[in-house]
């Protein structure tokens, strides 16, 4: 490739950026999701549209998607509360295992009956639509006001269900049906656990290392935290385990670490997220050869039909079952398995094994994510409302640590968000640790040094000196007062016991 050659291509890569950026605009209006977007962008500037650009290499979309999906899955976790998914891991695991095998039976028996594919074509694509797509998931339901429990366990079952479906694809995709059933479950079971291990080891070892050394820059952080949790994915795969289990659980431990200069993270981390989004989709469009896919619309839309209203539904009820998880609950998670970027790439792995109707598998399976995308995730705010599970907790508070190493301390900046009941509350009325201190308040572009009988507002920006023993305790204490309020542990409230005990 020469110097012009080079140009040309970082031309066309940065317009089309800055296109996929500006429409997340206009799709965050019009309530159309983003990744149709982007796909509608790779198939306009596709062999078919106006750019007319040729492209059909199979296996290098797999891998891009890989990456992609590593970078996905890891800014995901980042943004996962272990206190949202500790109580529904249980429920999460079944609808990822369970939940996944009866969608896979269902959906392949129902390709195979109503619309004629054989049973090794009908199981590949009964796999590769029962994962449920970890960036549609997070982006679709960190703007929806669901209640904890079930926004955590969406959230835990797309960021682990892409272990088992890929093993399964890849397997269906290499032998088509299993001989010996108990085999392949036992493989399964088996890279979820390396994988579990690798994620688990990768994410404590980083989170303990960067709590402890101080870097010289702030802008390292993010940059370690990412490459900390691609080397969790890579090391997960390179030992024959899970690389996506491996990386999602890596980062979720480094998203519950109280990690310095956190918020810069989470922003470089979801940059990071959308350039992957983008990129992804984008390629996945400039692979569908639009011509080609009018003959199978209508398999798409029946194996879509059976996907969204029986198999899905029959995996939630029968892998909750055991949590009496309210017939509300159910019907909205049933209801919220979104299909994405995911399917798509899966889609791409019997192409690359050279299966006998690989292209026509993956033809469906892009025409039921399009469709059932543009009908599920549009409507999942709305029915969330019918069902009456808008959460009207406040909104949780944002705190970015420095560490002042020379001095033994942490500088926490703290912003008051709409909705907490941090706003009417009187500095003093914090009861922060000894050890710790309000220094500075900043309100409507202008700083000054609040009082004890200083009263905070929403939109007020502090700044908290602690020491490094209390630090801790601080924060404890203000995600306390932001939650319950001036009498946060008094009343029982805000969950910070230690932080009120020290602050008494």
């Amino acid at each position: 490739m020469t110097v012009h050659h080079l140009n040309q291509l970082l031309l066309v890569c940065s317009l089309v950026l800055l296109v996929a950026v500006a429409a997340v605009r206009i799709s965050s209006r019009s309530g159309l999701p983003s990744l149709l977007v982007y796909l509608g962008i790779g198939i306009a500037i596709g062999q078919d549209g106006i750019g007319d650009i040729q492209f059909d290499n199979a296996e290098l979309t797999q891998v891009i998607g890989y990456a992609a999906l590593a970078v996905i899955l890891a800014e995901g976790g980042l943004g996962t509360k272990w206190t949202e998914i500790r109580p529904v891991l249980p429920s999460a695991a079944a609808l990822a295992l369970a939940g996944v095998a009866v969608s896979v039976g269902v959906t392949a028996t129902a390709a195979h009956r109503l619309i004629g594919l054989e049973w090794r074509q009908a199981l590949i694509i009964g796999a590769v639509v029962s994962s449920t797509d970890a960036a549609a998931v997070f982006s679709v339901l960190r703007k929806v006001p669901l209640p904890a429990r079930v926004r955590g366990t969406l959230e835990a079952e797309s960021g682990f269900n892409d272990a088992p479906v890929v093993i399964l694809v890849v397997a269906f995709s290499t032998s088509g049906p299993v001989e010996h059933w108990y085999v392949l479950l036992g493989e399964i079971l088996l890279e979820l656990a390396i994988g579990a291990a690798v994620g688990l080891a990768v994410g404590w070892l980083g989170a303990l290392g960067l709590r402890h050394v101080a870097l010289p820059a702030s802008g390292l952080y993010p940059i370690a935290v990412m490459a900390i949790a691609v080397t969790a994915y890579a090391a997960g795969a390179l030992v024959h385990g899970s690389g996506f289990l491996a990386v999602y659980l890596a980062s979720m431990l480094l998203g519950n670490a109280k990690l310095p200069h956190w918020p810069a993270t989470r922003g470089f981390a979801e940059g990071l997220g959308w350039l992957a989004q983008i990129g992804m989709f984008v390629l996945l469009g400039l692979l569908v050869t639009p011509h080609e896919l009018a003959d199978d619309i209508v398999p798409a839309l029946v194996v879509g039909l059976v996907l969204t209203t029986v198999a899905r539904p029959l995996g939630v009820v029968l892998c909750l079952m055991p949590f009496r998880v309210p017939w509300q609950e159910q019907t909205l998670m049933s209801w919220a398995g979104l299909r994405g970027a995911v399917p798509i790439v899966l889609a791409t792995i019997p192409m690359v094994q050279g299966v006998d109707g690989s292209e026509r598998i993956f033809n469906i399976v892009f025409l039921l994510v399009v469709v059932y995308t543009l009908v599920q995730g549009p409507t999942l705010p709305g029915l969330a409302r019918l069902l009456r599970l808008g959460d009207s907790g406040a909104a949780d508070l944002g705190v970015e640590s420095a560490p002042l190493e020379r001095l033994r301390g942490h500088l926490l900046s703290v912003t008051v968000p709409a909705g907490s009941r941090m706003h009417g509350v009187e500095v003093g009325e914090l009861r922060l640790p000894a050890g710790s201190a309000v220094t500075l308040v900043v309100r409507e572009g202008t700083s000054f040094v609040p009082s004890p009988e200083t009263m905070l507002r929403r939109g007020d920006e502090l700044l908290v000196v602690a020491t490094d023993p209390v630090r801790d305790a601080a924060e404890r204490r203000l995600r306390a007062v932001a939650r319950g309020g001036k009498l946060a542990g008094w009343l029982g409230t805000g969950r910070d016991t230690e932080g009120s005990q020290a602050g008494r």
